[in-house]
């Protein structure tokens, strides 16, 4: 399912974890992973003080290639992690090696080595998912974590990439043994534009919901998967995330852009928030 991953690795924690899903999954089911370390270049900064260059060339090299041995015995992989250092900005490096890579998945850590002010979701993450080729699966550290993806809960809206995230989970589900378990939620309309929600309204939003999780549980079945369906209601990622708690998740998955298309505030809102707080990894389906 997943040949071909993409591991961006600055040396934190963070995408160590990454690697570690993903050496993971390349010994569950083959395939090969690129550690990937892009060694941002920044002129002004590279004028005063140039020999900055060679010294991160040489920190990344030496941080992919100990990471690599490491993994490699660790995981048995066996010659199917290559290590790779590129220069420039750290989304573009990874959304371009990827393409030119063939990846159908990028793994990531939810921050980088800098931490929230310089890495945060906005800066590096979220624009890789709005602009990448591929799957990208975010990762944040774990002490106990499941060798499998046993439990998978899917963010579901009935949209275009809500219908790819539910056909990927159910790929998942045939692969990994998965029992999926797809949530549906609706808005508090009246919080977010100071909207009244009659008992007719309310009515006829819920009986578009249970339609949709209608369909999700029909096109699962065709697939030759059975899904369990809940609908709640309030903030998006927050009942994503506390689903995901109470059910023991080991993956959630969502479609990369939601409602809006490639709106910004779709991402911000959703796929940043639950990566920020969910409890396992989270894989944005393009």
């Amino acid at each position: 399912m997943y040949e071909n991953i993409v591991v961006a690795f600055d040396g934190s924690e963070f995408s160590r974890a990454a690697l570690a899903e993903s050496a993971k999954w390349v010994r569950r089911h083959g395939g090969k992973a690129v550690l990937l370390h892009a060694v941002f270049f920044d002129e002004q900064e590279f004028a005063i003080a140039p020999e900055q260059r060679d010294m991160r060339f040489e920190v990344g090299k030496k941080a992919c290639f100990q990471a690599k041995y490491t993994a490699s015995d660790e995981f048995g992989l066996n010659g199917n992690l290559e290590a790779l250092v590129c220069e420039g900005e750290p989304h573009e490096v990874i959304v371009d090696v990827a393409g030119s890579k063939n990846a159908d998945l990028i793994a990531m850590g939810t921050h980088g080595n800098k931490g929230l002010k310089k890495l945060f979701m906005g800066s590096v993450a979220s624009r890789v998912i709005q602009s990448s080729p591929c799957d990208v699966l975010v990762v944040k550290p774990s002490g106990d974590r499941a060798e499998k993806y046993g439990s998978i809960l899917l963010s579901y809206d009935g949209t275009e990439f809500g219908k790819k995230a539910l056909g990927r989970a159910c790929e998942l589900a045939k692969t990994e043994g998965s029992e999926i378990t797809a949530l549906y939620v609706i808005p508090r309309y009246e919080e977010m534009i100071e909207f009244f929600m009659s008992n007719v309204i309310r009515e006829n939003i819920m009986h578009e919901a249970r339609r949709t999780m209608q369909s999700a549980v029909d096109t699962a079945s065709k697939l030759g998967v059975t899904i369990k369906t809940e609908i709640t209601e309030g903030n998006e990622s927050d009942r994503i995330a506390e689903t995901a708690l109470r059910l023991k998740s080991n993956l959630i998955i969502r479609g990369s852009h939601g409602w809006s298309g490639i709106n910004r505030a779709i991402i911000g809102n959703v796929i940043e928030n639950v990566i920020v707080s969910a409890p396992c990894p989270v894989l944005a389906v393009r």
